[in-house]
């Protein structure tokens, strides 16, 4: 089997969002950068994973702060364009079990203004992987100017999406009128339970990845909270318990285990194509690694991924 050059990096394109709650945390602060694809940036670059962020990053304070996190993760910022617009603000509510619910604002915010010279101008000559999802690929204007980017990156690049739906934001319909295409232009499709429920109420997991497979994605991954994860390699299923951690809080577990899962395909040589050559047990491998990711996520105050040490 061929092995992906160390040096392509990872792309992950996508929102900060500086995440608020709704009242003050004891020993933690009341603001902080977050954001799903900024997550999973920092999250793949603290092991060590070559990693580039695309984000428009405005110039105010909530700006600062994503850079500083960012960069100091060891993430590339080179492709970031400086936004004029404010930065996308999200209020978060903890339940009894530290699981987040969000109120978002972001109507004319940094993330969504893409334009094409933008996101050609940011790429690196030869990526491995682009990863993206979340709201950046449903929030006009931009979203379709990045669905563009994967129908021309995908001929020699590995293309990973993560919808994370945000139902308080965006209707799930938008979700499921474009999911189709997704499916068609990804290598990797994952998804949690509550996405699942959003976008497929009342589907079983193997029937969801079933029609999934069926419209073009290889690799569906399901992350089913403390239940671990299931995995679909076309359609040879898996499933991997979630690691026993003592939860703080869920918030950017799911982010956490999407970085897991392309750090371990990325350092076995996986990335930088099709998925022509992944096996099952290349996957049980990866969604391992994500659990533990995910795990170490949780058993801290907000999304804070792991060092290396820390794992």
């Amino acid at each position: 089997m061929s092995r992906t050059s160390p040096s392509r990096p990872v792309v992950v394109l996508g929102e900060c969002v500086a995440d608020a709650f709704a009242a003050p945390r004891s020993g933690g602060r009341l603001a902080g950068p977050g954001g799903g694809p900024a997550n999973t940036a920092v999250a793949l670059a603290r092991p060590g994973t070559p990693t580039r962020f695309l984000g428009r990053l405005s110039g105010d304070v909530f700006g600062r702060l994503f850079r500083e996190r960012l960069a100091g993760s060891g993430v590339d910022l080179t492709g970031c364009p400086d936004a004029a617009e404010p930065s996308t603000l999200a209020v978060a509510d903890l339940d009894a079990a530290g699981r987040a619910r969000y109120t978002f604002h972001a109507e004319g915010t940094a993330d969504w203004q893409w334009t094409a010279a933008e996101l050609t101008a940011g790429l690196p000559a030869d990526p491995a992987c682009l990863h993206t999802g979340s709201l950046a690929l449903v929030r006009d204007p931009g979203a379709g100017r990045v669905e563009e980017l994967l129908d021309d990156l995908r001929p020699r690049t590995t293309i990973s999406i993560d919808p994370n739906v945000r139902p308080g934001l965006v209707p799930p319909d938008r979700y499921r009128q474009r999911l189709s295409r997704w499916c068609a232009a990804a290598d990797i499709l994952r998804l949690s339970d509550d996405d699942l429920a959003h976008l497929h109420p009342g589907t079983p997991l193997e029937k969801a990845c079933d029609e999934w497979h069926a419209l073009g994605v290889p690799l569906v991954v399901i992350t089913l909270g403390p239940e671990g994860a299931l995995a679909s390699l076309d359609g040879e299923r898996l499933h991997v318990p979630a690691q026993r951690c003592d939860v703080v809080d869920t918030v950017g577990a799911g982010d956490a285990f999407m970085a897991g899962l392309l750090h371990h395909l990325h350092g076995a040589g996986h990335l930088g194509g099709r998925l022509t050559a992944l096996t099952p047990a290349d996957v049980q491998k990866a969604v391992t690694l994500g659990t533990a990711v995910a795990a170490a996520t949780c058993a801290v105050q907000g999304a804070n991924p792991p060092w290396p040490h820390q794992l």
